[in-house]
């Protein structure tokens, strides 16, 4: 990436998206999660949960936190990612067996609660360490078990909020680069006074733009981005069809 671009502005999305630390953008929506990421591991307990809506740099967190561990580590090591629902009571003793470091992401409703209610028992111990990630605060999700709605409720949770100005203009460039597409500055502001404050709107705008103007072997103008807003905000009103699955 060019010296005069951004830096630090990334996130886990798009075509080409780089997952390095040189590539994360900090702002205020995330900087409490990132620093929680960089002070392993000194963590006030064996684990942490970062939350917030798709596309905020959730997964990109987790790749820079697996980095920091593999670097502190004498002998090649490597930490498992799992998505929650993987989770299950065959499989939980081999994982525990295998590793003192895990990444588990997409805490959901959705899940085998027994199976990480003895998982996390087991990484609740000194010298291993646990990081998830969930859309929903973790103290929302009240689960059924109580006894895993409590262990979780005693981890640190840091929300990641949808993007403010700053990463909103950073978010774009980069998504945009992942393209490897420019777009001048009065094409960044109209898209920033125009568009919704989403991680997964910017995403499907970019990509609506970049579609558009392949179609019109267009550079990206206004008249591109104009309409490509005009069509995700008409898909977003169209009401679904309630036969779609018969």
């Amino acid at each position: 990436m060019k010296e005069n671009k951004l830096k630090q502005a990334a996130f886990s999305f798009s075509t080409n998206a780089e997952m390095s630390s040189n590539d994360f953008m900090i702002s205020d929506c995330n900087r409490e999660a990132f620093s929680l990421i960089e002070t392993w591991p000194d963590w006030p307990a064996n684990g942490i949960i970062i939350y917030g809506p798709k596309g905020c740099g959730k997964t990109h967190l987790t790749h820079l936190f697996a980095e920091k561990v593999i670097l502190s580590q004498e002998k090649t090591f490597k930490v498992p990612t799992f998505n929650c629902q993987q989770i299950n009571l065959k499989n939980i003793e081999r994982i525990c067996k295998s590793t003192d470091v895990i990444v588990l992401e997409n805490l959901s409703k959705n899940i085998n609660q027994e199976a990480l209610f003895h998982l996390f028992n087991n990484f609740d111990k000194g010298g291993k360490y646990m990081l998830w990630t969930s859309e929903i605060a973790p103290a929302r999700l009240n689960f059924s078990l109580k006894d895993l709605q409590s262990r979780l409720n005693t981890l640190p949770a840091i929300a990641i909020t949808e993007p403010d100005d700053t990463m909103l203009r950073a978010l774009i460039i980069k998504l945009f680069d992942d393209r490897q597409l420019m777009i001048s500055p009065e094409i960044l502001e109209y898209i920033v006074n125009n568009t919704e404050r989403s991680f997964a709107y910017i995403e499907n705008l970019v990509k609506e733009i970049d579609e558009i103007s392949l179609a019109y072997k267009s550079a990206i103008n206004y008249k591109v981005v104009r309409e490509a807003l005009n069509n995700l905000n008409d898909t977003l009103k169209r009401e679904p069809d309630l036969f779609t699955d018969f």
